[in-house]
């Protein structure tokens, strides 16, 4: 067994100290206009950096309604193995990243703030996360490396700018169309054209001006003195990274965003106005180079605005007895709908609003987006010893998405339908047109509902409650949520309470249809039976076609097709009786034309005639499975071992475990017996 040291050891030598001193790499000025040279990229905006960090992650393409969306690869957080990844929400994720994009190329975004807004718990937050997380990974790559610079003292040793300005602000205005000339000469057309904009902060100023008498106007001496250091952005050290939540408006000081005087220097120093009796330590300071998240921004005191408009539309801050310093930073704060609808009521926020570029992020209202979330959350890697049974989070997910959707304004559409059509099912008489008409006109839809979580809290209570129990069904989870629903703060009226309530009813039915199938399903999962009822249909069905006579197997003698066989099977999937010529007309064509192409016709490639088959099958099989005698408690060897064949085809091919596949059976079998199953 290994020792303390050996651990240590160990885990030493793994360490790559060659990426160690990449990142934090030091040299001359001139040392740096080498790398600048080489590696223009190094010189570029916050909103350049921001915007390359998400195209570096790649992109793929996502069909939406028959549209082809882009999806940013950055979202879906390959990098924490998908802990913070963004679910659904294609859309606004393209629109903030065309900000980003034209703010990179100063087409006017990157002089406005970046407002993320949305109802409670719909990713704002996770989004702004992912930015600065990014940005930290970004900045330790080769692609991302980022550079400052500081002054080397006459002990040797170095006071780093405290804003971690651009080295390249250092060269003075004359001088810096010149240099960028140089610099870009080799550049070409498509490649990065260097800019040298802003100057540095009051500190640096200082130092440079006292070194430019120190050797009487010669500022290339004073590059001399200067260090350049690579930088890696983070938020825990403050390093290009802030973070600025508004507290209660008596303790709200400006100095929070812009620094503060140092007191104890002042006797140091003799002047208030002497910076280096200053500290360049607010979130603005900090955030030079990066970005800077304000959280519920709209709940900024008044006082702050100034500040906010100016490091957005000027890219200037104010610290006090200081000139106004030059920042550049990505601006981004989110906010909910009632902090929203006050900043469009409140008069002194105008200024605020013509420089904001909102984004809306709603919840997610594709129910396969909003299981994906559950899923993250509840899988068997993260909960141990409880079996999540089948249905058990799409059902959570379903009654969530449904909360968001609005009433369809067309006549007969069910909003458990809209929830179908917008996950991409079809339904008759509604095309992919239809579904973007649908989504056209419900505006808020996905900006009000209840959010992920909630639904997350009761998943967390279900699992927690039913100690007893080695599975969790959808129906301890449903019961949770119905529950919460009595003291959820966020509802806004007795009349939505009812309608989330009436949801759940409509989500159990739902839940119902689907486990009925299911285990009709395996029932009829006798691969022989059903292949012989599917000859059996197709010689009938061909026979009646081409006006012959079936040859009866048994007796020898030919007969008319068996046409109370065929209605059997056409009538569980709803054909009518003037439509059982054209149906059974399309089966012979695709068979015709699966000949043509040298293959045989499998009834499980034809998905309406193999659920018309199982059905059927399931129909004449039930009586003899016996299923109502599971309510009973009354089931003799013969009808056990038949129930037991069909409980292992719900464990082995639909994902239940031994208890869910039992309480399941229960269920349906209860249905049965009350005689009020529907037909399909």
């Amino acid at each position: 067994m290994t020792n303390g040291h050996e651990l240590l050891q160990k885990l030493a030598a793994r360490s790559d100290y060659q990426v160690y001193r990449q990142e934090h790499w030091e040299g001359s000025f001139s040392d740096y206009l080498d790398i600048v040279r080489e590696h223009p990229r190094v010189t570029r905006t916050s909103w350049q950096r921001l915007y390359d960090m998400i195209q570096n992650e790649g992109t793929y393409s996502v069909e939406e309604n028959r549209e082809t969306l882009t999806r940013y690869r950055f979202f879906d957080d390959p990098h924490g193995n998908g802990e913070d990844a963004i679910f659904g929400l294609t859309r606004p994720l393209m629109e903030l990243v065309n900000v980003f994009r034209s703010a990179a190329l100063r087409y006017g975004a990157e002089r406005r703030v970046l407002l993320l807004h949305g109802p409670v718990g719909s990713s704002k937050s996770t989004i702004a996360r992912l930015l600065k997380r990014g940005l930290e990974r970004y900045s330790r790559s080769d692609d991302g490396a980022i550079y400052s610079f500081g002054w080397v003292e006459e002990d040797g040793a170095i006071t780093w700018d405290p804003m971690n300005g651009d080295p390249l602000q250092l060269i003075p205005a004359n001088y810096r169309k010149q240099l960028c000339e140089d610099l870009n000469e080799s550049a070409g057309e498509d490649g990065y054209h260097i800019e040298i904009s802003g100057d540095i902060c009051p500190l640096s100023r200082y130092y440079f001006q006292e070194r430019m008498r120190q050797f009487e106007g010669d500022w290339s001496k004073v590059l001399d003195t200067v260090r350049v250091r690579r930088i890696v952005l983070s938020e825990q050290d403050r390093i290009g990274i802030g973070t600025f939540q508004p507290k209660d408006e008596k303790n709200q000081d400006s100095t929070e965003l812009t620094g503060d005087i140092n007191y104890r220097k002042i006797a140091e120093y003799g002047s208030e106005s002497d910076p280096r009796a200053f500290n360049f330590d607010g979130e603005f300071n900090v955030a030079n180079r990066g970005m800077i998240e304000f959280i519920e921004v709209l709940k900024l005191d008044v006082a702050f605005l100034y500040d906010l408009l100016g490091a957005s539309q000027e890219h200037k801050i104010k610290p006090k007895k200081f000139a106004q310093t030059d920042i550049d930073t990505v601006i981004i704060g989110h906010t909910n709908e009632p902090e929203f609808r006050k900043l469009q009521s409140n008069e002194f926020m105008e200024a605020l609003r013509d420089r904001t570029i909102k984004i809306d992020v709603p919840y997610v209202t594709k129910l396969s987006e909003e299981i994906k979330i559950y899923e993250k959350d509840y899988n068997q890697r993260r909960v141990r010893g409880k079996h999540i049974a089948p249905h058990t989070l799409e059902t959570a997910a379903m009654w969530a998405v449904m909360t968001r959707l609005e009433e369809p304004k067309h006549h007969g559409l069910t909003v458990l339908q809209k929830l179908k059509l917008y996950n991409g099912k079809s339904l008759p008489g509604f095309t992919s047109e239809n579904v973007k008409q649908l989504r056209r006109e419900s505006k808020s839809e996905g900006m009000q509902g209840i959010s992920p979580r909630f639904v997350q809290d009761k998943i967390s209570n279900a699992l927690v409650v039913n100690v007893h129990s080695t599975s969790l069904n959808p129906f301890m989870v449903l019961n949770e949520i119905e529950e919460g629903l009595k003291h959820h703060s966020l509802i806004p009226n007795e009349e939505t309470r009812e309608h989330y309530r009436q949801l759940i009813s409509v989500v159990k039915e739902e839940y119902t249809d689907i486990v009925k199938n299911e285990v009709q399903r395996a029932i009829a999962s006798d691969e022989e039976a059903l292949t012989r009822l599917c000859a059996n249909y197709i010689d009938n069905v061909k026979a009646y076609t081409q006006r012959e006579k079936v040859k009866n197997k048994f007796t020898g003698q030919d007969e008319e097709p068996d046409e109370r066989l065929m209605r059997s099977i056409e009538e569980r999937i709803d054909i009518p009786e003037s439509r059982k010529d054209d149906f059974r007309r399309e089966i012979m064509n695709y068979i015709g034309a699966l000949s043509l192409d040298g293959k045989t016709f499998d009834y499980r490639t034809n998905e309406r005639l193999q659920k018309a088959l199982e059905m059927k099958l399931f129909e004449d099989q039930k009586d003899t499975i016996k299923l109502t005698s599971l309510v009973s408690n009354v089931v003799d060897a013969d009808t056990q071992e038949k129930i037991d064949i069909v409980k292992s085809r719900l464990v082995r091919n639909y994902g239940y475990n031994d208890e869910s596949a039992t309480d399941v059976l229960q269920y349906v079998a209860s249905i049965f017996a009350r005689g009020d199953a529907k037909q399909e």
